[in-house]
């Protein structure tokens, strides 16, 4: 029909569009390759599906940038990519290069660096080694990115995990790739089992700590015996020559204390010092830089000075790291939560540590009480006006009474505010937040609602884009939107939607739209170009891989396949205009019912008219699973 190719034709990516059209869009698990003759199609393949993000491309590239190939067979093509391209985007991660697979040809394309090609060349040739045997390790491997540890042959099950899974779940925590290896000669110790670790070197100790800790409740005081190795290795080899290994031991009673709830406490005490905090047997080490491990340090004895009783950090005043609110008496208890629930929820989202603050002889005397912030700012501005948040609804007017708008010119981190009526309220929010965390997720920003203030942080960039996406929002309760010059951001895919899959691909009062914006943490609405086109627009700051479950290709493949679904339930048909309904969609096309919604109930209820549009703030949609 005229519409489907009027569609293929201003489709962004036509290629894709097509195959995703005619049911052969390549699956996550095993991209299919181009030919070496449609230079032109490889070259749009590469750009869309790079492993890492690059903002467009439009970065400036070093001058060491380059392409190296490796020719490999159908076996190896297998295990490089792994389960749904798992073991691609892991060597693509750890590498920081961009890799891809080219399956017809059996070539493997690496970019970046110098250093980059060799490590992600390195990490291929073992990963492909373990197909065949036992990965041998030379002297040439060491690129400042690699840790060898000893694993006591009776523990190396258990490291190893079921199916390799524990192993995957530290590399997958960490950013690292580890794997059993030979060393040299290749002569085995019957012992021990030598486990390479690849990766930064934060990532390298946070993985090494980890596993030594699952050692050691196999193999009991086997961390003391190489405890000098463990404290020594990479000291000053960060970037501020700094990098070192500080302890502490624990008594029983202790230990339990520190470790926390499913070991929350170690957790939050690590994202918010930014040191590798891990626990083997009794001993803390905690290992980063100087002022990392001295944060750390710090933090861990406060939460053990509040077994005494009340806690305050004099001179907070002139800390970097920390940030102060004033709570009102009232509200301490609610901000707090039962057995400190609310507050654990908090640390545990922002990545900081939270507790009241007063001088022994303060404790009870005031109307308010000192609330004390730990993390990187970012985490800490989060929490803060998460309980600014609070506050307001028990007490209206304790942070806004008298605030105005703002508009920061500031490139850095800093805070916007923008008021509402109501009605613009609600709208914005969301049935339970929904709205204002889909909006947050992919503008890349902070936003918080205060009564009715809307407190945006981040970067200029990200304020920026997250103002830009309230004001469309808000847009599209009096009509269509018309963006334009789409093609010039970063942060936008369009998409041409054939006529009659319009519906499909909204659904019920916006509901698919809603389901695939949760699961990629996207926004993504109905919009009209500078032709009065009407298109599907994905916002997110994150462009996301050919296989993460996440960013803008991410929803853009989920949308391809509900194209495929309507086009095959159809029978390959594209409706053309001249079948009465109206471009503009403007018109009651809600009564008119395509075919495949007559055929069932349940394809009844996942229909949806295309006079929606989306992107809307009522969040009341129910996700279906569908067909994959």
């Amino acid at each position: 029909g005229g519409v489907f190719w009027q569609w293929l034709h201003h489709s962004p990516h036509p290629v894709r569009a097509l195959e995703a059209a005619m049911g052969r869009e390549r699956s996550d698990s095993r991209p299919r390759s181009r030919s070496k003759g449609s230079n032109k199609d490889r070259s749009r393949s590469r750009k869309d599906s790079r492993s890492p993000s690059r903002d467009g491309g439009r970065q400036k590239k070093p001058s060491d940038y380059g392409v190296d190939t490796m020719k490999i067979t159908d076996d190896d093509a297998a295990f490089i990519l792994g389960k749904g391209g798992k073991t691609k985007e892991k060597i693509s991660r750890v590498s920081e290069a961009d890799i891809e697979l080219f399956e017809r040809d059996l070539i493997l394309e690496i970019r970046g660096t110098k250093l980059q090609r060799r490590r992600a060349k390195k990490y291929a040739e073992g990963v492909m080694a373990q197909r065949t045997g036992p990965v041998n390790i030379t002297a040439d491997y060491d690129d400042d990115d690699l840790t060898m540890l000893q694993v006591p042959q009776e523990a190396v099950g258990f490291v190893t995990g079921r199916a390799g899974n524990f192993l995957r779940s530290v590399e997958e925590q960490w950013g690292t790739l580890m794997f059993f290896c030979e060393v040299g000669s290749g002569n085995r110790n019957r012992d021990y089992e030598k486990l390479a670790i690849f990766g930064s070197i934060r990532g390298r100790r946070g993985a090494e700590l980890l596993v030594l800790s699952a050692v050691e409740t196999k193999v009991p005081g086997y961390y003391s015996k190489i405890k000098d190795d463990v404290i020594d290795r990479d000291r000053g080899k960060d970037e501020n020559g700094t990098w070192g290994t500080d302890t502490m031991t624990f008594q029983d009673d202790e230990l339990s204390y520190a470790l926390g709830k499913q070991g929350s406490t170690r957790k939050k005490l690590e994202r918010s010092s930014g040191a590798v905090v891990q626990y083997i047997g009794h001993v803390a080490v905690f290992s980063g830089t100087k002022e990392t491990r001295r944060k750390a340090k710090e933090y861990m004895k406060w939460l053990f000075d509040q077994l005494e009783g009340p806690v305050y950090v004099d001179g907070w005043e002139k800390r970097d790291d920390c940030t102060v609110i004033d709570i009102p008496g009232d509200c301490v208890g609610y901000i707090t939560g039962a057995r400190r629930a609310t507050l654990g929820t908090m640390e545990e989202e922002w990545g900081v540590l939270m507790f009241f603050m007063n001088r022994r002889e303060e404790k009870g005397r005031g109307r308010s009480e000192k609330l004390i912030i730990f993390g990187p700012e970012r985490g800490r501005r989060g929490a803060e006006l998460k309980v600014m948040s609070g506050v307001e609804a028990k007490n209206p007017g304790y942070f806004t009474k008298g605030l105005r708008e703002k508009t920061s010119d500031k490139k850095t981190f800093d805070t916007d505010r923008m008021f509402f009526r109501d009605d613009e309220l609600s709208y914005s929010l969301g049935k339970q937040g929904t709205t204002r965390k889909k909006l947050e997720g992919a503008a890349g920003a902070i936003m918080e609602y205060v009564g009715h203030v809307a407190f945006i942080a981040g970067t200029l960039k990200e304020r920026k884009r997250c103002r830009e996406f309230l004001g469309w929002l808000l847009q599209q309760r009096r009509g269509s939107v018309t963006i334009t010059n789409v093609g010039e951001r970063d942060d936008a895919t369009e998409m041409y939607i054939p006529e009659n899959c319009k519906g499909w691909v909204t659904g019920n009062r916006g509901s698919e739209l809603r389901r695939m914006e949760q699961e990629t943490g996207t926004y993504m609405f109905m919009a009209l170009n500078e032709r009065g086109e009407e298109r599907l627009i994905i916002f997110s700051h994150e462009a996301g891989t050919k296989t993460s479950p996440t960013g803008r290709m991410a929803a853009e493949r989920l949308v391809n396949e509900m194209i495929q679904e309507k086009l095959r339930d159809d029978g390959g048909r594209g409706r053309s205009d001249s079948r009465g309904r109206s471009p503009s969609r403007r018109r009651s096309n809600s009564r008119r019912r395509s075919p495949s919604r007559r055929r069932s109930p349940s394809n009844r209820r996942r229909s949806r008219s295309p006079s929606y549009r989306g992107g809307g703030g009522g969040g009341g949609s129910r996700s279906r699973s569908r067909r994959r």
